[in-house]
């Protein structure tokens, strides 16, 4: 069956959880501390916008090859089929942008 603890036995385990209550409490103390709140805070938001600036970065990336791949061919050579029509079609808005700026002027 269960042996009879002995005063000094009971005593020690009294001890052994005082001193484990003090350092969970200390713990405590710790974690709810303003500035540990607020440095967890400040941690959770810096990795929030790194995550975030990380996923844009790589979508960016993503669009800037797909568009080059559009105008450069797998050895880097420029595609003139495709450069010239985007090349007339800029000149036309830039154009007509100029014309419109003079009459707006007048």
């Amino acid at each position: 069956m269960s042996e009879a603890r002995t005063p000094a036995q009971i005593e020690a385990d009294i001890v052994r959880r005082r001193e484990q209550l003090a350092v969970t409490l200390d713990e405590i103390g710790v974690r709810l501390h303003p500035r540990t709140i607020v440095g967890d805070a400040r941690a959770k938001a810096r990795s929030a916008v790194d995550e975030t600036a990380g996923r844009a970065f790589e979508a960016v990336n993503r669009k800037v090859t797909d568009v080059r791949a559009q105008f450069v061919d797998a050895q880097g050579a420029p595609r003139v089929d495709r450069l010239v029509p985007v090349a007339v079609v800029a000149v036309a808005v830039v154009g007509l942008l100029l014309v419109s700026s003079r009459r707006s002027k007048r």
